[in-house]
């Protein structure tokens, strides 16, 4: 059973593609990253909404799967988490962080792009539910609404994540 929910948060990032500055409903910070940090911001509003919404806590899910922050992405996820007093540590990952071996492959932060969320889910996630070894999973596909002549100019980069609840029929 899939269970999809309207909200799409939206938080964009300002500046030259080498700075970008991070604005979040409740804060504004600086980080010198690259694209996949304006993910972060939407993904934990996201998360915020959907688990109010249902009444819901972290620990309901065998898994909150995220798209494509890589490392540095989650990590920042965490940190956005954790002001709102929420902690998915322990149930998280992230696709871009599973499709590559950070010590045997030079990948920096981790995967990004569409790719790891799609190759993630059909290829590791969708089995184990329909095994029953995930009975619950929430996925919040990430991604950025950019053009790369706005980016370059300064201007913003809207970040987007949208939830899916899976549910094992088993």
């Amino acid at each position: 059973m899939v269970y999809l929910y309207p909200w799409v948060p939206c938080c964009r990032t300002h500046g030259s593609p080498s700075k970008k500055c991070i604005n979040t409903p409740k804060n504004i910070f600086e980080k010198i990253y690259g694209v996949p940090l304006t993910f972060s911001p939407a993904a934990a509003r996201t998360i915020t909404r959907h688990l109010a919404a249902l009444n819901t806590y972290p620990d309901s899910y065998d898994l909150i799967l995220t798209g494509d922050l890589g490392f540095v992405g989650s990590d920042l996820l965490y940190e956005l988490l954790e002001r709102e007093h929420i902690d998915i540590t322990t149930q998280h990952n992230d696709g871009g962080k599973m499709i590559f071996d950070r010590k045997e492959q030079d990948v920096h932060a981790g995967g990004s792009g569409c790719g790891c969320s799609a190759s993630v889910l059909c290829a590791e996630v969708i089995p184990k539910l329909v095994t029953g070894e995930l009975r619950r999973v929430l996925f919040v596909a990430t991604g950025a609404l950019m053009s790369t002549t706005s980016s370059w100019q300064g201007e913003s980069i809207p970040g987007v994540a949208h939830a899916v609840e899976l549910v094992s029929g088993s």
